[in-house]
């Protein structure tokens, strides 16, 4: 199993602050600074605004081909649920650089917590997994109706990635475990700061959270269970805010390979450190 780890975007301003990657960095220089300490990053900014080609090719040129990108499927798809024909065409073709440079991970599909396992949304699911035919979608489900095993074999019917999340322990989501669908698997890790996961004003507030050693090696002991049933693993930790995922994706590295799972830590620049 090829396991690949980073982080929910690569432009976080937090990480300017002294002692942090970014430190004397320049914005235009993120993603290359980025590329010397991770292997994958997860394209935030396709939420919002789909990039165009020319976009994609910087992406590829400034990250050396050291990164996989899983990007992001627009609002259109997963809040507004009604994209065009245009926005299936852009979704679909600008990331065409990254596919040539052999730097393209999963699309994730990101539904929101309102998202319920219902007839229309289940018919809906279907209808966009037959429009991204032929490339991996990762799908992340917040609401605890589609955590069901059935849900599950499905989406391997239909070769979906079940995204595997950590969220807070405030009910009501699916439960932090690997499930397995395909060849491909998927983790995002979001913390587990309770207290502003439904009051934070910002997705900052939400994922300020820093987790603790034996939380890295309690989902390090799940990743192993699965090693043998994978091809591949990408790994996303969504706490990035005040560069918490800095220090823990170095202890989920340490605890992976103590338990035989080979995770491969790109070299630093200049023989520099994460910390």
């Amino acid at each position: 199993m090829r396991v690949y780890i980073g982080c929910g975007g690569y432009t976080n301003e937090d990480w300017t602050a002294p002692g942090l990657i970014y430190e004397g960095v320049k914005k235009d220089a993120f993603l290359e600074t980025y590329a010397h300490h991770f292997d994958a990053v997860e394209l935030n900014s396709s939420f919002y605004a789909i990039p165009g080609l020319k976009a994609f090719e910087g992406m590829a040129r400034k990250s050396g081909g050291r990164v996989r990108f899983s990007v992001k499927l627009n609002k259109a798809f997963t809040h507004e649920r009604a994209p065009t024909d245009a926005d299936f065409d852009r979704m679909l073709q600008s990331p065409e650089p990254l596919r040539e440079a052999g730097l393209m991970g999963p699309y994730l599909a990101q539904f929101p917590y309102s998202f319920h396992r219902t007839a229309a949304n289940r018919k809906y699911l279907a209808a966009l997994t037959e429009r991204f035919a032929g490339h991996e979608l990762a799908v992340e489900l917040r609401h605890a109706s589609w955590d069901k095993p059935e849900v599950r074999e499905g989406m391997g019917e239909f070769g979906l990635i079940w995204v595997s999340p950590d969220y807070p322990p405030v009910g009501g989501m699916p439960e932090p475990q690997v499930h397995v669908t395909g060849d491909v698997g998927y983790l995002r890790l979001h913390g587990r700061n309770r207290e502003t996961w439904w009051e934070g004003q910002s997705a900052s507030e939400r994922h300020d959270y820093r987790y603790n050693r034996a939380e890295m090696d309690e989902w390090a002991e799940k990743i192993a269970a699965v090693a043998g049933e994978l091809s591949e693993l990408y790994v996303y930790f969504q706490n990035t805010t005040k560069g918490h995922a800095l220090h823990n994706i170095p202890m989920l590295r340490e605890a992976l390979n103590a338990r035989g799972v080979p995770v491969r830590a790109p070299e630093p620049q200049d023989g520099g450190r994460l910390f």
